[in-house]
């Protein structure tokens, strides 16, 4: 789950590398996006197939399942930081969306068991 975490933030900050994630959003302004409801929702529809993607969610998209996988391997202290900021922010604010990436992302908890206790020993309540 820590990883799920770490990766959905990535939809305001990174993009798919080689053996790094670029650098290239990382001083997005995520609270602008998180307290934009139309700035959220058009992330959150890409991420979702429900909704046209900009060229950075696009790349999120395309990231996201390689961070799961990997257990964000290839992003660097900010990206996680800025992940774990957008995590706890959808669960807190947002939980239907939450529900649906999951479901989209994670439909048999594969990374919801694997990052649990990560999750859990961060103070978020998953």
């Amino acid at each position: 789950m820590k990883y799920f975490i770490l990766t959905i933030a990535l939809f305001a900050s990174l993009a798919l590398a080689q053996d790094k994630y670029t650098t290239k959003y990382d001083n997005i302004d995520l609270d602008e996006i998180l307290k934009s409801d139309r700035l959220f929702n058009n992330y959150y529809k890409c991420l979702v197939d429900s909704g046209t993607c900009t060229p950075d969610g696009r790349e999120l998209k395309n990231t996201l399942p390689d961070a799961l996988q990997t257990e964000c391997s290839k992003c660097n202290e900010k990206q996680k930081a800025a992940a774990e900021k957008v995590i706890r922010f959808i669960i807190d604010n947002k939980p239907e969306e939450w529900k649906a990436l999951q479901q989209k992302y994670d439909p048999e908890n594969v990374y919801y068991n694997k990052y649990k206790g990560e999750a859990e020993k961060r103070g978020i309540k998953i």
